[in-house]
């Protein structure tokens, strides 16, 4: 799964950009405000229809222009063209594949799978649950195929439910058939999360063992409600509380996985670089998880690998993503940071930012024998 061509228009201060990457290595360099985080950032729009930058897509056109176009092109036989279109007037989303209109964003993220490793990556250590859900299920998605219709009916049931609670008074014929909804379909959706975690975490583990030593360091699903009792059974029982609250406290929808080093969160024990490298350790575990069920490799894009890692973790970092055979798209202000961290056989095309304009420099000599 790669991209063999990109071509972005009005997307914040990048010219005109048109690039064609190679399958293998990527490393966009320039100063800060150059650019090159913007083109990461096209290619996240274009697998996922959101910008990691801003949570509203206006904001990543470019003040002289009236629309973003984004188009990439996945190598293939035969190829599959991707498009994406936002005008600032609008608030909808244009998208296309193979030239034909495309209505859900689920299909660009089943096209395109992505795995970005950027500052905020680390809400997966410190931040809200929202976000360890969110790399939990774009894992289900890409490996359960019927992930998808279950996660939209519990959405549907949470909603219908919440909106009864919050009546004055509560119909309860009507709340119990968005009880039994929500139960069915939410055991569906603990189920498959529950095999996606089984099969993740030795991937994860073998992952993390060869870039940092964590003695001690657990990952454990919490699936949202008591262990002890079906989700049938919260929903009846909490009831009275729920209508007091307003909305439902328990389900798939507090989700999380835990992440501690002898019963404390690794946030607050781990250095900025050791949480650095345990990201990135599950997000290379879900591509190495992805290639094993679906035989589909992940594009990753990582803003600033050099950051917070030294000499010998960045070399160790590089060698997995080699040994993934994956394409991938890395931005740096300083290329010799990265100088030698790559074998001999390994393809590595250096591009340059300036002022929204992009330059292939061609093949580098980063390699290493």
């Amino acid at each position: 799964m790669t991209l063999d061509r990109l071509a972005f228009r009005g997307l914040r201060n990048l010219v005109n950009l048109e690039m064609a990457p190679r399958p293998g290595i990527n490393i966009i360099i320039g100063a800060n405000g150059s650019g090159k985080t913007s083109i990461l950032e096209g290619i996240h729009i274009l697998g996922m229809g959101r910008s990691f930058r801003t949570q509203q897509l206006k904001h990543a056109i470019d003040h002289d222009d009236q629309a973003m176009m984004l188009h990439g092109r996945l190598a293939g036989d035969p190829p599959l063209p991707l498009g994406i279109r936002r005008r600032r007037d609008q608030s909808e989303l244009e998208m296309k594949m193979a030239g034909e209109r495309v209505a859900r964003v689920a299909q660009l993220v089943e096209a395109l799978p992505l795995q970005l490793i950027n500052p905020d990556a680390f809400r997966l250590l410190e931040g809200s649950p929202s976000s360890r859900r969110e790399f939990l299920d774009w894992g289900v998605f890409h490996v359960e195929h019927d992930f998808l219709d279950a996660w939209r009916r519990v959405r549907r049931a949470l909603k219908h439910r919440n909106a009864l609670l919050r009546r004055d008074r509560i119909d309860g014929r009507s709340l119990d058939v968005w009880d039994h909804e929500l139960a069915q379909w939410s055991e569906r959706i603990d189920a498959l999360r529950h095999a996606y975690m089984d099969a993740f975490l030795p991937v994860f583990e073998d992952t993390l063992a060869e870039l940092l030593s964590l003695p001690g360091l657990s990952l454990r699903y919490s699936r949202g409600w008591d262990r002890q009792r079906t989700l049938a059974e919260v929903l009846q029982q909490g009831r009275e509380s729920d209508s007091q609250m307003g909305f439902t406290q328990q389900g798939p929808q507090r989700a999380d996985l835990k992440l501690r080093i002898q019963r404390r969160p690794a946030a607050e024990v781990l250095s900025r670089g050791q949480q650095k490298l345990v990201v990135s350790a599950l997000k290379l575990a879900q591509g190495r998880l992805l290639e094993k069920a679906t035989g589909r490799t992940c594009i990753y894009l990582i803003d600033d690998l050099p950051a917070e890692l030294d000499a010998a973790h960045r070399q160790v970092f590089c060698r997995w993503l080699e040994r993934m055979e994956c394409q991938v798209f890395i931005t740096t202000v300083d290329p010799e940071v990265l100088s030698g961290v790559w074998q001999s056989t390994t393809p590595v095309e250096m591009f340059h930012v300036e002022h929204g304009r992009l330059a292939a420099y061609g093949m580098k000599d980063f390699t290493t024998e």
